[in-house]
């Protein structure tokens, strides 16, 4: 599988690049962003996954968290992905901030024209792991998951399908509920259709009771996220997570936001939440 250097750049002893290959599972030319830290030159390291939220690029995450100097210091490779397929022009794609380009939203669109291509949900769970596995010092084993707003609801259902792919989840901000929010109601018709029963395949606080999943869960809400009531609502999932007796903590944070200053506020404690799961 050709891969394509795009930048490289040496940070906190390792090594942050920025590649492109071209995606067999969305049929388009895809971007990611590997750190690798300085302890890969012992052998292969744990790897933790970043799912970005809408309008961003594999380089939000890269640019503003903060997390290549935490995750030098604990021996973490980190993975993140850019949000939907690129380079098309599919009817309405561009038209709206949180539908089409940009707004992959994880899942595998059923309804045309997206069925085509826009199949992030696989991309991520599998072609892409298996591609960094190939061609970078991680330890497919040991890898972990996390998200933010669109990419918390991502790393949750991701964790929830997949148990035994990750040892650890969280999120910041996380769409918990998206059939019951605006935001997922219109990603979820538009890619899926009208057959909620399929929504409910990609909404974690639907999967949460059916789900092996038995390790603990870390989420950070800002309690000023302008989002909160309408689109995020993680009441909800922490309910469904107290029904089915899954171990949850969500942490609401006075005066914080929904911006990457939150996210980078935070960063400490989820790499360390991580990096528990993965030590060994």
């Amino acid at each position: 599988m050709l891969l394509e250097t795009i930048e490289e750049h040496r940070c906190f002893g390792g090594l942050q690049g920025i590649y492109r290959h071209a995606s067999r599972v969305t049929g388009t030319p895809m971007r990611f962003a590997v750190f690798v830290p300085p302890q890969a030159a012992g052998g292969p390291v744990p790897a933790v996954w970043f799912l970005a939220g809408l309008t961003c690029t594999e380089e939000n995450f890269t640019i503003k968290a903060g997390a290549q100097r935490l995750a030098a210091d604990l021996g973490l490779a980190l993975v993140a992905p850019d949000t939907s397929p690129r380079g098309l022009d599919l009817p309405d794609e561009h038209a709206a901030y949180d539908f089409g380009s940009g707004a992959g939203f994880y899942v595998d669109a059923l309804q045309a024209p997206w069925a085509s291509h826009y199949k992030m949900y696989s991309y991520v769970t599998d072609e892409l792991p298996t591609l960094v596995a190939a061609a970078f010092p991680v330890d497919p084993s040991r890898q972990s998951v996390m998200g933010h707003a669109m990419g918390g609801h991502g790393a949750l259902v991701c964790a929830l399908r997949n148990p035994g792919a990750y040892r650890s989840v969280s999120a910041f901000a996380p769409i918990v509920a998206p059939s019951q929010v605006p935001w997922g109601q219109k990603a979820f018709a538009g890619y899926l259709g009208s057959d909620q029963s399929a929504w409910a395949s990609y909404d974690a606080t639907e999967l949460v009771a059916g789900s092996a999943w038995d390790r603990p869960i870390l989420i950070d809400q800002g309690e000023a996220d302008t989002f909160l009531d309408e689109q995020l609502r993680p009441w909800l999932f922490e309910a469904a997570c107290q029904s089915a007796g899954k171990p949850v903590t969500i942490r609401r944070q006075p005066g914080y936001d929904h911006s990457y200053y939150f996210i980078a506020s935070f960063m400490a404690d989820h790499l360390a939440h991580h990096a528990r799961a993965l030590a060994g």
